[in-house]
């Protein structure tokens, strides 16, 4: 188990080298993955979707969605997106760096932003979109007996699925590949 700081967890997202993919032919999207302090530990908040949105029904995600004509970056969409569907104020995250861009099955091109959030305010939830908000301490996704992954093939390609079995649900897909990719970051 770990017991990083928030400094130390800044440290390393914003000295990271991440990779990124150009294909205008994919969706550009970004998700807000939030640090956020309860109880004297870390957690990372996720929302579960609705069964009523377009895309991704039901699936445990961080909060985000597609860019808008004017968001400027992936931060702007991140936070813009949190902010619709769970009422983060974008003042009220730290913004600590990107993690490496990830292509979905579903088309879409997803940023991932980092972010610390040290106070949660009181959250205005968008019922359309999220059915429910998450709190899971970021120690349990270190736990090697709640993590699995799968090959699936993707357009001819293998590729590793990771899930972690952190909740009543698993968290799996782009999500886990997130988690995975930022364990494996903190770690390194």
């Amino acid at each position: 188990m770990n017991n990083f700081s928030i400094d130390f967890i800044q440290q390393r997202i914003s000295s990271h080298r991440r990779r990124t993919v150009e294909n205008n032919s994919l969706v550009r999207s970004a998700v807000l993955v939030p640090f956020v302090k309860t109880n004297n530990e870390l957690s990372l908040l996720f929302t579960k979707r609705t069964d009523t949105v377009e895309r991704h029904k039901g699936q445990i995600s961080f909060p985000g969605g597609v860019e808008d004509k004017n968001d400027d970056s992936p931060v702007a969409t991140a936070l813009r997106e949190s902010f619709e569907e769970i009422g983060v104020p974008p003042a009220s995250v730290k913004i600590f760096g990107l993690l490496s861009d990830l292509q979905t099955p579903s088309r879409f091109l997803v940023t991932p932003v980092i972010g610390y959030v040290e106070r949660l305010p009181a959250l205005c939830i968008s019922k359309d979109e999220v059915a429910e908000v998450l709190m899971i301490p970021f120690a349990e996704f270190f736990d090697a007996s709640k993590r699995r992954s799968e090959i699936r093939m993707r357009e001819g390609e293998k590729i590793e699925i990771f899930f972690y079995d952190v909740w009543k649900e698993p968290i799996w897909g782009a999500t886990g590949n997130i988690i995975k990719e930022l364990i494996d970051l903190l770690n390194g």
